[in-house]
Order: structure tokens, then C-alpha cells, then sequence
């Protein structure tokens, strides 16, 4: 029979096995997760999709350079992934204003609203670089 010190071990390491186990797969299905159908019968990641597509002739190679450099601090593992989801909040955004090419405009303000704040840190400081105004963006950054 399991008594004493042991038996807490044993309850211990079962607990602690479980939940990293839990939380690994949750980070292992995520994408899986994301592919899950919403109420209007599309995923996260078909939205993204149908953006990018729809707009996919709008981006011209300043725009699509100046992506690069803003997805360069990812690590190049998750890069791809960055990019299309910030490109298909770029896509919603210029669709939904009906915008005749992708601006730097649009791209800044749909990477803002994609990446959570920590990551405002190193647009910030590329933006500054390029002598770019943050003031149009100054309501953006705060509210996130």
C-alpha cells in the first residue's frame, strides 16, 4: 500500500504530467483549432486566406518589403505564420476601406491591430528609423 511521502509523489507527478500535457497540446492542435469553423462557417484561417487572395494584387514590392523588415524579429520557425496573419488584417483592412493598392498607411495600422502590444516595441523603433510620423497611429498603439 502506497502511504506517506510516496503517494504525494505519485499525486504530484500525475498532476504535473496531465497539465503539461494539456498545455503542449493545446499549443500542438492550435492551428487545428483555428481551422474549427465559426458561426458563419468559415475558420479563422479561411478569413485570412480570402483576404490575402482578394487583395493579393494590391500589394506593390515597397510594401512588401517593408513586411519583411516588421516580421523579421520572429523567429523563423513561426515568420510565415506572422505574415499571414498580418497580411490578412492588411487584406480586411483595404478591403473593407475599398482601397485601390496597399499603402503603408494600411500596413502599419493592420499590423498593429494583428500583433499583441509587446510587439509594438520593434515597429516603433523600425518606424522611427525610417524618419515614418507615429502621431496618425498614436490612438492605435494606446488602445491595445
Amino acid at each position: 500500500m502506497l502511504t506517506g511521502w510516496f503517494l504525494w509523489f505519485i499525486l504530484f507527478w500525475t498532476v504535473f504530467l496531465l497539465l503539461m500535457m494539456s498545455i503542449g497540446g493545446f499549443f500542438m492542435f492550435r492551428k487545428f483549432l483555428k481551422r474549427l469553423p465559426k458561426e458563419d462557417g468559415k475558420s479563422e484561417l479561411d478569413w485570412q486566406e480570402y483576404y490575402i487572395e482578394q487583395t493579393r494584387h494590391l500589394w506593390g514590392e515597397e510594401e512588401k518589403a517593408l513586411l519583411e523588415e516588421l516580421v523579421r524579429p520572429v523567429p523563423e520557425l513561426f515568420r510565415d505564420v506572422a505574415r499571414q496573419k498580418i497580411a490578412g488584417k492588411i487584406g480586411e483592412l483595404a478591403l473593407k476601406e475599398q482601397a485601390p493598392r496597399i499603402t503603408r498607411d494600411l500596413l502599419i495600422r493592420g499590423y498593429i491591430i494583428a500583433t499583441p502590444k509587446r510587439d509594438h516595441k520593434f515597429l516603433i523603433r523600425t518606424l522611427q528609423a525610417k524618419n515614418i510620423d507615429l502621431s496618425p497611429y498614436q490612438h492605435l498603439l494606446e488602445s491595445r
